[in-house]
């Protein structure tokens, strides 16, 4: 079976995915390693590897992908960012992954490096992530393509509506599917859904889901990206704010019940932020029976 991302989530049944990131140290490596070998329980479809702000970790991102794919035979998916890079640099990238077999990239504009105030397009590069999907779908077009959408709205969007046309330019230019920013409220993403096939966007819309495993972190990563608690899911954590193995157990039961909901509803199957950490993942598909 092709490892396209396209096929990937054509199985005719919901797929599991997981993303990981390069960790800093060696005992990093190690623990990410060790979880990647433990989700492989469930089969998944496809593990995706981000990188740094600005490419600090660009490299280690392909060294991952090769060695998850050398390791279990799974599809990877190498995330890729116009932030400083060149048209050039972009395709020298791309030319490494389908080099060592890595079969889907995440197009993304990408966010700004640590201190710089916006994204800041460099001579020879690109600005926005349509131009980044048209570029690899006309220079590799046996290479998937997956895209970032926001069921709450990215925070840089003027609208709803503007952002909502920012993501079928990006389908139009060849992007093969979406992968959504994590949520908690499951009728984001349903509405989501609608207003995306209303608008004549027809690949599949892959919900992001982040288990909660702590709540300061929880709301530090939601303030960045614009994510909503929803209240009752708040007041339960700040509930137990000192007990972080109660605030994982509500995190882990919170993240089945919604992938739970997701599924029976449509849901093309679940990217899982997992964090270099196996755990919740783990907790929450064993209790829906993998």
């Amino acid at each position: 079976m092709s490892k396209r991302l396209k096929d990937l989530l054509s199985a005719g049944h919901p797929v599991w995915s997981f993303e990981v990131f390069p960790p800093k140290t060696q005992a990093g490596f190690d623990s990410m390693y060790a979880a990647v070998d433990r989700l492989m329980a469930f089969k998944p479809a496809y593990f995706s590897c981000t990188y740094g702000a600005g490419g600090s970790t660009q490299g280690p991102t392909l060294d991952i992908c090769s060695e998850i794919m050398r390791r279990h035979g799974v599809a990877t998916m190498a995330h890729l960012t116009c932030v400083g890079l060149t048209v050039e640099a972009l395709l020298d990238f791309v030319r490494q992954a389908k080099e060592r077999g890595i079969t889907n990239i995440m197009a993304l504009r990408g966010d700004p490096p640590k201190g710089q105030e916006g994204f800041q397009k460099i001579a020879g590069g690109l600005g926005y992530a349509n131009e980044l999907v048209a570029l690899l779908h006309k220079e590799f077009p046996g290479m998937g393509i997956g895209v970032g959408g926001y069921p709450e709205t990215h925070q840089e969007a003027k609208s709803p509506v503007d952002d909502l046309q920012y993501l079928k330019n990006k389908v139009d230019a060849g992007a093969d599917a979406v992968v959504c920013q994590l949520f908690y409220d499951n009728d984001d993403y349903f509405r989501f859904v609608e207003n995306c096939h209303k608008l004549g966007i027809r690949v599949p819309l892959v919900p992001g889901l982040l288990p909660i495993v702590n709540f300061p972190q929880i709301q530090r990563i939601t303030s960045l990206c614009g994510a909503r608690l929803p209240k009752s899911l708040h007041a339960e954590l700040e509930k137990h704010k000192d007990d972080p193995g109660a605030a994982a157990k509500i995190g882990a039961e919170h993240a089945r019940k919604q992938t739970e909901g997701l599924i029976r509803q449509g849901a093309p199957g679940v990217h899982f932020y997992v964090l270099n950490q196996a755990e919740a993942a783990h907790q929450v598909l064993t209790a829906l029976g993998g």
